[in-house]
C-alpha cells in the first residue's frame, strides 16, 4: 500500500466552494502522493484558523490573505473573483447611504474582503460587527442593525427580508478601478515548499474541471450543505461565483488581486511585505 501525505484543506459549505472540491472531497483526481483531510466551515472561521496555521490549504478572504501574507500564498486557481459578484450594502427602506459612518454595521467576520471593502469605501475604519453571514439579513429585519454587509446568496435573497441595496461594492470597486473584484482564493502555507503547491494547484484545477463537466453528480453533496437554500439559488450561486477566474486567476484576476492589497495596504488596512502574492 503506497502512502499519502495528508493534508488539512479548508473550505467553507457555500455552493461554489463544494461545486470546486467535490471530485478532490470523492478522491476523483490524483493528488501525486498527497489525500486531503477536508474541513468545511464558514470562511470568517477559515480566515481565523489560518492565523494559527490550523490548515495547510484553505479558502480564504483576500482581506485575511492581506494580513496572513507572510504565512500563506495564493494559488493560481479555486478563486472567487469576477464582475457583478460584489458585497452588498444593504438596510430597511428608508435608510440612506449618508447614514452608514454613523450607524453599526453587520459584517460576516472583521477578516472578510467585504468588511475590508467597507473601509475602503468609507475612507476609514467602520464601526463594524461581526456576525454570521446568514444572520446578518434577519438582523436589519428586526431593526438590530440599521446597516448591514452580505455576500454569497444575499445578492439573490434580501428582498425577501423586505431589505433595500444601498450600494453594491462590487460595482464600485469597478468603478474605481476598471478590475474585476476580487472576494476569495485559495491560500497555501508557504512552509509546504513551491512544488507542493504546484501539485496542488494542478489538482484543484482538475477539481474545478471535473466540476463543470459533470455538474449533475455534484449537486447532492452541494445540497447536502447548503442548507435550505433553493435548488435554483444554488445554481445561481454557483453561475456567478465560479468562471473563468476560476480554473486560473490569470493577468487580469492577479492585477486585481495585486491592486487590492496595494490600495489596502497604503492605507495600513493590511501590513506592508515584500513577499510575492502567489505561492509559485
Amino acid at each position: 500500500m503506497t502512502y499519502k501525505k495528508s493534508l488539512r484543506l479548508g473550505y467553507s459549505t457555500c455552493p461554489n466552494d463544494t461545486f470546486i472540491f467535490y471530485a478532490l472531497a470523492h478522491n476523483l483526481i490524483d493528488c501525486e502522493g498527497f489525500e486531503f483531510k477536508i474541513e468545511l466551515q464558514d470562511v470568517e472561521t477559515l480566515n481565523q484558523q489560518a492565523n494559527t496555521c490550523m490548515i495547510d490549504i484553505s479558502k480564504l478572504s483576500f482581506a485575511a490573505m492581506g494580513h496572513l501574507h507572510d504565512k500563506y500564498g495564493l494559488l493560481h486557481t479555486g478563486a472567487a473573483l469576477g464582475r457583478g459578484c460584489g458585497p452588498l450594502i444593504v438596510a430597511r427602506p428608508g435608510a440612506k447611504l449618508l447614514q452608514l459612518e454613523s450607524n453599526r454595521i453587520a459584517v460576516p467576520g472583521l477578516w472578510t474582503t467585504a468588511c475590508m471593502l467597507l473601509g475602503l469605501f468609507i475612507s476609514g475604519k467602520p464601526d463594524a460587527v461581526p456576525l454570521p453571514f446568514d444572520k446578518i439579513m434577519p438582523a436589519i429585519q428586526k431593526g438590530d442593525f440599521d446597516f448591514g454587509v452580505i455576500i454569497h446568496e444575499g445578492r439573490f435573497t434580501f428582498k425577501q427580508y423586505g431589505l433595500v441595496k444601498l450600494l453594491d461594492l462590487g460595482e464600485w470597486w469597478e468603478s474605481e478601478t476598471s478590475l474585476p473584484i476580487p472576494l476569495g482564493g485559495i491560500a497555501i502555507r508557504r512552509d509546504l515548499g513551491k512544488k507542493t503547491a504546484k501539485i496542488v494547484n494542478t489538482a484543484i484545477n482538475a477539481s474545478v474541471k471535473y466540476a463543470f463537466n459533470n455538474r449533475s453528480k455534484t449537486d447532492q453533496y452541494i445540497k447536502n450543505h447548503a442548507q435550505e437554500m433553493e435548488q435554483s439559488v444554488i445554481h445561481q450561486h454557483i453561475d456567478l461565483y465560479v468562471n473563468d477566474f476560476t480554473l486560473d486567476l490569470g493577468n487580469e484576476g492577479a492585477e486585481a488581486v495585486e491592486k487590492l492589497f496595494s490600495i489596502a495596504r497604503n492605507r495600513g488596512v493590511i501590513p506592508k511585505s515584500d513577499l510575492p502574492v502567489f505561492a509559485f
